[in-house]
C-alpha cells in the first residue's frame, strides 16, 4: 500500500483561505457536472473565479453568501 501523506514541512507550505460565495453559475462546459463560482477572498487576495463539481451535495442557492 502506497503512503499518500505529506510531510509537516509540506503540509506548512499550504495556503488556506476562506471567501464569499459572489455568484455561482452552472457550468455546461464541464466534462463533469460542475459549478462556476466568483469568490471574494477580501482586499488581500481580491475577487478569484473557480468551479467546483458539487451539483449533488449543493444546490446554488445553498451556495450564494
Amino acid at each position: 500500500m502506497e503512503n499518500n501523506l505529506i510531510t509537516w514541512n509540506d503540509f506548512e507550505k499550504v495556503a488556506i483561505h476562506v471567501g464569499t460565495i459572489l455568484s455561482v453559475n452552472d457550468f455546461p462546459e464541464a466534462r463533469k457536472p460542475a459549478y462556476q463560482l466568483q469568490i471574494d477572498f477580501g482586499t488581500k487576495i481580491g475577487i478569484k473565479k473557480s468551479s467546483a463539481q458539487i451539483t449533488t451535495h449543493y444546490s446554488k442557492e445553498a451556495l450564494n453568501g
